[in-house]
């Protein structure tokens, strides 16, 4: 059994708007926690899915990505971005040590959600017979794949994406400096890195390594996960 591009999109429609509303929100309330305003005074402290969502890189690239991944069989990094959160570092209380924490708070929102969503794979898979028990559980591994995407990926130790953001502020002053230079430069080198396969190459390993651990906090069999993720 394998779903077809539109039921894949179904499946995947909720677990997506879910994933980039609240890691954008999160980085938003963290950043008024410790001093910054940018966020809330531009209505983006929201669960509301519109204030985040960019139409290219949140509905057209990820479909396009989708398709193309559905039509040669799999193996693609889903990709995509949302509007990005604004933040002054500057109005925070102590900005170089509180640029950790509004940088974290996306990824960390991320893997709350992939542990939410390992819980429903958990309870479809125990439903055995009940008519939701299947679509619970695909969406339920979409969820899971896609948290994991895009906190795996915003991890990775490239300005301005929040694993470079926390490089920044953990690094000495001067180290620091130097590498936010990158930052201009960071969304080039990562759409080069996707589109040359060295960004899957990096991420499936890690990818594979944190699902397996949330499987396994949860005793989901990662046999379960890889079969349903086949499907969809």
């Amino acid at each position: 059994m394998e779903l077809n591009l539109f039921q894949t999109i179904a499946v995947y429609a909720l677990p997506v708007v879910f994933a980039i509303t609240l890691h954008e929100a999160a980085h938003g309330y963290v950043a008024k926690h410790f001093g910054d305003l940018t966020a809330y005074a531009a209505g983006r402290v929201s669960l509301n899915p519109l204030r985040h969502i960019d139409p290219v890189g949140t509905v057209v690239l990820p479909l396009v990505l989708l398709a193309v991944s559905k039509l040669f069989g799999g193996g693609g990094i889903l990709f995509g971005w949302a509007k990005p959160v604004p933040v002054n570092f500057a109005n925070l209380r102590r900005p170089k040590r509180d640029m950790l924490w509004v940088a974290a708070a996306g990824p960390a929102a991320n893997l709350l959600m992939a542990l939410f969503w390992t819980l429903m794979v958990k309870l479809g898979l125990g439903m055995a017979g009940n008519y939701f028990a299947l679509p619970l559980a695909l969406m339920g591994a979409a969820g899971v794949f896609i948290n994991v995407i895009i906190m795996v990926l915003n991890l990775l130790p490239l300005p301005p994406l929040d694993g470079g953001r926390i490089m920044v502020s953990l690094l000495p002053h001067r180290l620091a400096y130097q590498f936010a230079r990158i930052e201009p430069y960071g969304f080039i080198i990562l759409i080069v890195l996707l589109f040359s396969g060295a960004l899957g190459f990096v991420m499936w390993p890690l990818i594979g390594i944190t699902m397996s651990l949330i499987a396994a906090l949860f005793g989901v069999p990662m046999s379960d996960l890889v079969r349903l993720a086949s499907i969809i």
